[in-house]
């Protein structure tokens, strides 16, 4: 994990959110704020003169908006970690999602309304999350897994088949669920479940911009909705997905229990769900993500003779979710993340060793 000191730049066009997140920064050890900007256009010089660590980035700004500040840094070819600061609202929820898929490292909530002090402690604890995970991914270069990369992966038997994908991930997600699931073919024979870690006002704007660059239909799952070959269902935030048999179909099933690994929807539910309704006739991916939410249900999945894909390290924002399934020996193959929907492809036709 890096150990040094974290040079941050607030962009806000609000003066009094910046001043609230220059006192909230300033309690959180190992932070330096080293300059301030009301702008985009500013936050785009000011960024490329002083090269900070991270960037806490307002959304929604006059002019150049926080996506359009991250584009920018993108072509002077800068990439510090950007954590977007959102507002819950009907533009700000989309907005957020496109910067994510952008690079964006991850965001924060504005909290609306309520006591100062009560806003300041939410938003204190949020980036102090957020910083954490920005250590992590800044850490030292990753060891090999317990169980070396195969050259060439398992090949399936001649009786495998597969009836669901399941992808798993957090931190870094939207941006590697872009890569992967409008590259999926368009006569997917199976469905594919989907636990992204984000807050539930999200997850439909996640799914409506993923549906509108995929050759497949990307939906928010709800509670008894029937699935099908090339669905792709993501799990609303906030609540647990798993899916049950309904007659000849099968469908989702939501519900409220208790987070798990801190998280609601949990990658491990989902992965448990599945493999107890399809047995090992699962395709899992794990990608990009801090923490080991996927680990257990990984277990369960292989238990049964499931099949476990994770996302190589050089491309994860966080390699915490893929590295935890590979220490434990669960994953038949790693695959960087520009070809993970090529391999998922080619398990899925029984071709995975070619």
């Amino acid at each position: 994990m890096f150990e040094g000191v974290l040079k941050v730049v607030v962009v806000d066009d609000s003066a009094l959110y910046r001043q609230m997140l220059l006192t909230v920064l300033g309690r959180i050890a190992g932070v330096e704020v080293v300059g301030t900007a009301a702008d985009g256009d500013a936050a785009v010089e000011l960024i490329a003169r002083i090269r900070p660590d991270v960037v806490t980035l307002d959304v929604q700004m006059p002019g150049r908006d926080g996506i359009e500040v991250l584009r920018a840094l993108k072509q002077r070819g800068l990439s510090p970690r950007s954590i977007m600061v959102s507002s819950l609202t009907a533009q700000g929820a989309p907005t957020t999602v496109a910067a994510l898929m952008e690079g964006a490292f991850d965001f924060v909530l504005k909290p609306a309304g309520g006591d100062l002090h009560v806003t300041r402690d939410t938003i204190q604890r949020e980036l102090a999350e957020k910083l954490a995970a920005v250590r992590e991914s800044m850490g030292a270069p990753v060891v090999a897994a317990v169980t070396p990369p195969m050259e060439r992966p398992f090949r399936p038997s001649a009786a495998a088949r597969f009836d669901a994908i399941v992808i798993g991930t957090s931190t870094g997600g939207p941006q590697a669920l872009r890569a992967v699931i409008p590259a999926l073919p368009a006569d997917l024979p199976v469905p594919v479940f989907v636990v992204q870690h984000i807050p539930a006002q999200f997850t439909g704007s996640l799914a409506e911009r993923l549906d509108g660059m995929s050759p497949l239909r990307v939906v928010e799952a709800a509670d008894g909705m029937l699935v099908g070959p090339g669905m792709v269902l993501v799990a609303p935030g906030g609540r647990h997905l798993g899916v049950a048999q309904r007659g000849e179909r099968v469908a989702c099933v939501l519900d409220d229990g208790p987070r798990r690994r801190g998280c609601r929807p949990s990658v491990d539910h989902l992965l448990e769900s599945a493999a107890q309704l399809y047995g090992g006739r699962v395709l899992a991916a794990v990608l990009t993500g801090m923490g080991c939410d996927g680990l257990d249900g990984c277990r369960e999945l292989k238990r049964r003779g499931g099949t476990v894909l994770a996302q190589s390290a050089a491309g994860c924002v966080v390699y915490g979710m893929p590295k935890a399934v590979s220490d434990a020996g669960l994953v038949d193959e790693v695959v960087p993340l520009e070809r993970m929907a090529a391999r998922l492809s080619a398990w899925l036709r029984g071709a995975a060793g070619e």
